[in-house]
């Protein structure tokens, strides 16, 4: 666990703390102070957001899931538990108490569950489940033993072979699995189109190795396998998704004409209910042009106190700093649901707002894992998306001026930031860059690999970003049947300079006359 970092990483984040005034003897506003007092300047609110009320925060979402354990007995926060629900009770409560206007938004969800054993095998070679991949949420049952198959075949093409259009699978035969590469679309569109094909079922595999350059990063860049999550019900068996190397070498067979024959067998069932999104909105600004920060508080497999307790504790402590304080614009906080099981809760908040509402967000700010102890710093950019040519034309350029603020808070504490496309392949940004709204946000990553350039600019260990460091084993955060996303699985100095930074943009973003006009 996190618990376990060695000397380096402490002085490390020692110096980094002395750096932002974390350890300042200088005596600072009391919590209480700072929830009743106007933090009118970005130095005011920034003495308020503190490790101890942050802290504070995980430890009582740690409470709320060890309290509410699920099936196995670990403590649990995922979609459709009492974790979840009391952890919504918790923070619309305190935002209610502070005199936030608090509305709790309910929307349908589904995901499924495996029964039985699952297997999947190449040529006669058994893959163990959970570890060199996974049952897709909301996959399709059935048995199948067929070639794999990638669409245009003869064609090295990455688009044609993530079967992101229909005209991919010209020539595909009917009956084979389709083999495809993840990356280029939404998982959905993939399935989609390989169904119609009349592909038996689907293998999703990772889309490369490792990062290619300093300036794209995304969740599972390690090139390993991991849980694939759909938002439609697919009607096929989806494996997914299996490591880089596998499913890189499954192509090369395919594409050379020694397709590997793949034997897949499980049946899943699909579990539904209502979630919740918690929605926040300060007494003062202007509604018209609304800024919002949001975090997803649902949590996967298990207390999920990194991703995203610390997210969640980040804007909710902003919150509660900023809650007599006046602004130009309207802050609005919202905590999503069901962000683990495909955005369900920024989809339906942004479906659900009219043509008219939506002109009315200026802008969006998402905070996504802030408190990762071999952290790293990255800013979420729409502009470097994979699936950004789905955004309206207004969404990258108008992002531009969230990336340059965080840019220059972290120059002036003088730590290292990384422009990132984190924030619109797999989190709630995703759904404002399609919804129109310009965006941006924070991630201290999470899972595995940190790599070599990583350490020499913020220090720590190459492999795991949390869970066992030094280790390679992938982290806690999206593994299942590990249930280590505690509250050891954060750190306090990541935690709050991050929180400070987030602060410092959305107090910039609430006071801009200019924003969105």
């Amino acid at each position: 666990m996190a618990t376990g970092l060695k000397l380096a990483t402490r002085l490390a984040l020692a110096a980094v703390a002395l750096a932002c005034g974390i350890a300042s003897p200088v005596r600072a506003a009391s919590l209480a102070d700072c929830h009743h007092r106007i933090n009118g300047t970005e130095k005011r609110l920034l003495e308020c957001i503190k490790a101890s009320a942050l802290w504070r925060h995980l430890e009582n979402l740690q409470k709320i899931a060890d309290e509410n354990p699920g099936a196995r007995g670990h403590g649990n926060r995922d979609t459709g538990t009492q974790g979840y629900l009391a952890s919504v009770s918790y923070v619309a409560d305190l935002m209610q108490q502070a005199g936030y206007r608090v509305h709790i938004q309910s929307y349908p969800w589904k995901r499924s569950k495996t029964i039985g054993t699952p297997h999947f095998t190449i040529d006669g070679h058994a893959y163990a489940e959970a570890k060199d991949w996974f049952v897709a949420d909301l996959s399709g049952s059935g048995a199948v033993e067929a070639p794999v198959a990638v669409p245009r075949k003869g064609k090295r093409n990455s688009q044609s072979q993530a079967g992101c259009t229909s005209a991919a699978f010209r020539g595909f035969t009917r009956g084979d699995v389709a083999l495809l590469r993840r990356g280029a679309c939404d998982f959905d569109t993939q399935i989609a189109n390989a169904e119609r094909a009349g592909a038996s079922a689907v293998i999703l595999y990772n889309d490369r190795p490792a990062p290619d350059s300093g300036s794209s990063y995304r969740k599972h860049a390690d090139g390993g396998a991991f849980p694939a999550r759909l938002s439609q019900e697919a009607h096929i068996p989806v494996v997914g998704v299996v490591s880089h190397a596998l499913g890189a070498s499954l192509a090369a067979q395919s594409l050379s004409g020694r397709a590997p024959v793949a034997k897949i067998g499980f049946r899943t069932e699909i579990k539904s209910g209502t979630d919740y999104n918690v929605i926040a909105d300060s007494p003062f600004g202007d509604a018209d042009h609304t800024v919002i920060l949001d975090a997803h508080l649902d949590s996967i497999y298990g207390a999920g106190i990194l991703d995203n307790g610390s997210g969640s504790a980040t804007i909710l402590e902003i919150a509660l700093s900023l809650a007599s304080t006046p602004t130009k614009n309207r802050l609005r906080y919202i905590w999503f649901g069901g962000e683990e099981i495909a955005l369900l809760g920024s989809r339906y908040y942004t479906h659900a707002l009219g043509r008219g509402e939506l002109k009315k967000i200026a802008f969006d700010i998402d905070a996504d894992v802030t408190a990762t102890p071999n952290y790293v710093v990255l800013i979420a950019d729409p502009g470097h998306a994979h699936n950004k040519a789905k955004f309206p034309p207004n969404v990258i350029p108008d992002s531009q001026i969230g990336n340059r603020a965080f840019s220059r808070y972290f120059r002036t504490i003088g730590i290292p930031a990384r422009i990132a496309s984190f924030g619109n392949d797999g989190t709630d940004s995703l759904a404002f860059s399609l919804a129109g709204v310009p965006n941006t946000g924070i991630l201290t990553q999470q899972n595995c690999c940190k790599h070599d350039w990583e350490v020499r600019l913020w220090g720590g260990f190459t492999g795991n970003f949390e869970g066992k460091i030094p280790g390679r084993n992938g982290g806690c955060v999206d593994w299942p049947r590990r249930w280590c996303d505690n509250l050891a699985n954060n750190n306090r100095v990541v935690l709050e300079f991050v929180s400070k930074a987030v602060a410092d943009v959305a107090f910039q973003f609430a006071n801009d006359a200019t924003l969105g006009r």
